[in-house]
């Protein structure tokens, strides 16, 4: 079966009646290699035929879909058709004229890429590697209509697709048969996948992912898509899943249940940059932390589209809506509770207006109360009723692991039958996510939910590799630091920024230790700290020092831990700095150090874990 992008169950309600069965008739009729886009923009002037279709052996081929009938068909040239219709008589372009264009365009795109070319040793020396052609499906035209009116003089009968020839008792072979005749040439060499992704660099620039930006990395500069002639030698883009989830992301509720390094920011950075162009009222992101708010800000704002898309943690939301609606702010003990209820009790009154968002997205909603959940549901505009709600119960390190009981209709959210459950993590290398896995495997259980509830998902590696996990034993905090110091130079020595290294501490007093000490050593880092967490990520490279419940949603290729022997901070604190180190380990994209002065719980359940790792490397090693 065919994967189509979007999903079909989203896009019924936008197309005709005869694209519905087309879709139908490709999903079904085609291989599961085949990769089908409906109503998707392309290339450089972002045009949107009905329906591309991709093979990796067979090349590219844009439909479209014409739902005429042959009594409406008044005249017809090599240009256009002229059709009676409810308005009168009117004009359209020739379907295959049309096709044609959209399919040159895509040519266009391509052959600026000279590794998607055929070198010049080759017979098929400067063409694509990938074929493209175009077609028509004329769904309520027999293949005898056709003929008898003579529509072969404008529609080559090859390039064709009739009502006829696309039933549901169609075989597979006969309907792909159809399809690669439309082709004027083959080749017999199947494309490579970072072929496939540059194809989809190309041709879908909203899905290209920044080097080095990790899940901050999706953007939408349309200008600059365009006129840039420097091509990377390696492109990034989503992958087929985060693709086609984003894109089928509808309005309504909805919920992801994703594990730490599984794209969801990216996925909410694509809806964000989607609704924009929307003509709805103001977009609202939130999220709990205010590190992460504050990054998800910046990067709004680069986008373009921080006029329409706001960007609060939680609390910095509620606290607007007191003082934009003129309430009185609490004060005294318990002031962010206190301040909760003022606005959950201003919405009651009629103080605080209801429905004030077109779309309102949740990222690390783990961190949200059920309350809060209740009081963000009537915030949604009904008109188009979109909330989004990010979310993995294996990072909720505010609350208690019963908080995940809860059903979502019992907080206003109609999530049956749209979550969807992200299980591959894509940030971190094998090595890591098995260490940090095989340290809170006491967490991650398996545990099934119903579709209402709240499910801890156990993270899966995409299997990308790199050096195993160290956990360096010193003897004292002042040693910790030396280490660090050192290692932070090493990295720069060998080519690394400043800003792709972070010291993730679980004290405050650590972390503006290391702060002081870092600068000391004369080496450029940044506290993320009251103020300065807004600050975290502008100006010169830096190192970023931030507290383990501020890195929550942040990514760097280099992750220093230190003070891991001290942890855990308190009694009965086992569970929560547990759940705190594993947030703190998934951060790492590439390389992660743990730093231990004495043995404890938590450094010796990572010891444990790092071993077993190593153990199983060198059994694979053995065996290759």
């Amino acid at each position: 079966m065919a994967k189509l992008i979007p999903a079909r169950g989203t896009c019924l309600h936008g197309m005709t009646s005869g694209e519905k069965r087309v879709s139908e008739r490709l999903e079904q009729k085609l291989d599961d290699d085949y990769l089908l886009w409906y109503d998707v923009p392309i290339g450089l002037k972002y045009s949107k035929p009905d329906f591309v279709v991709f093979h990796p052996r067979r090349g590219l081929l844009v439909l479209e879909v014409k739902d005429w009938k042959l009594e409406s068909i008044q005249s017809f040239d090599k240009e256009s058709f002229a059709l009676l219709t409810s308005q009168g008589l009117v004009r359209k372009r020739n379907p295959v004229a049309q096709a044609r264009l959209y399919s040159l365009e895509i040519g266009v795109v391509l052959e600026r890429d000279p590794l998607l070319r055929h070198p010049p040793e080759s017979k098929y020396a400067g063409k694509l590697v990938s074929p493209w052609a175009y077609g028509v499906v004329l769904t309520n035209i027999s293949r005898k209509q056709f003929d008898a009116a003579g529509l072969d003089q404008v529609i080559p009968s090859h390039l064709a697709i009739c009502q006829d020839e696309m039933v549901p008792s169609v075989e597979s072979e006969a309907l792909q048969s159809r399809l690669w005749n439309m082709f004027p040439w083959h080749f017999s060499v199947a494309m490579s996948l970072p072929q496939i992704d540059r194809v989809r660099w190309h041709l879908f620039p909203e899905i290209r992912v920044v080097p080095g930006e990790g899940q901050f990395g999706l953007f939408d500069h349309q200008e600059s898509s365009k006129t840039s002639l420097a091509l990377p030698d390696i492109v990034k883009v989503m992958d087929m899943q985060q693709e086609q989830l984003a894109r089928s992301i509808g309005d309504g509720h909805r919920v992801i249940h994703g594990v730490a390094g599984s794209g969801k920011t990216m996925i909410l950075g694509y809806r964000c940059m989607h609704l924009a162009r929307q003509p709805i009222k103001p977009i609202l992101v939130l999220c709990y932390n205010k590190t992460l708010a504050a990054r998800l800000q910046q990067l709004i704002g680069e986008r373009g589209i921080s006029d329409k898309v706001q960007v609060y943690n939680f609390h910095a939301w509620c606290m607007a809506q007191i003082r934009f609606y003129g309430l009185v702010r609490p004060a005294g003990k318990d002031f962010f509770n206190k301040l909760i209820e003022a606005v959950i009790d201003g919405v009651d009154k009629g103080l605080i207006p209801r429905e004030q968002y077109g779309a309102i997205l949740i990222d690390e909603g783990h961190d949200f109360e059920p309350d809060w959940y209740k009081l963000i549901a009537q915030m949604v505009d009904p008109a188009t009723n979109s909330l989004l709600v990010l979310y993995d119960d294996a990072q909720n390190i505010y609350g208690k692991a019963t908080r995940r009981k809860f059903t979502w209709k019992s907080v206003g959210i109609d999530a049956v039958g749209h979550t969807t459950i992200l299980k591959l993590n894509y940030r971190n290398t094998v090595e890591i996510l098995a260490v940090a896995r095989g340290f809170a495997e006491a967490l991650l259980d398996h545990r099934e939910a119903a579709d209402d509830e709240v499910p801890l998902v156990c993270p899966e590696s995409a299997g990308r590799r790199g050096e195993i996990p160290e956990l360096v034993r010193v003897g004292s905090r002042d040693e910790e630091v030396r280490f660090v110091i050192g290692r932070i130079r090493d990295e720069v020595a060998h080519g690394r920024s400043l800003s792709d290294i972070a010291v993730i501490h679980r004290k405050d007093q650590d972390g503006q230790w290391f702060f002081a000490e870092l600068v000391r050593a004369g080496i450029a880092c940044r506290l993320a700290k009251g103020d300065g967490k807004a600050d975290l990520f502008t100006g010169e490279p830096s190192v970023k020092i931030v507290s383990m419940h501020s890195s929550k949603g942040l990514e760097f290729p280099v992750v220093l831990i230190p003070r891991v022997g001290q942890m855990p901070s308190g009694k009965d604190e086992e569970e929560k700095d547990a759940r705190l180190l594993y947030v703190a380990m998934t951060r790492a994209t590439e390389r992660l150090v743990l730093l231990s002065d004495q043995p404890s719980q938590i450094s010796d359940r990572v010891s444990e874990s790092i071993s077993r790792v190593k153990v199983a490397s060198d059994a694979s090693l053995s065996i290759a």
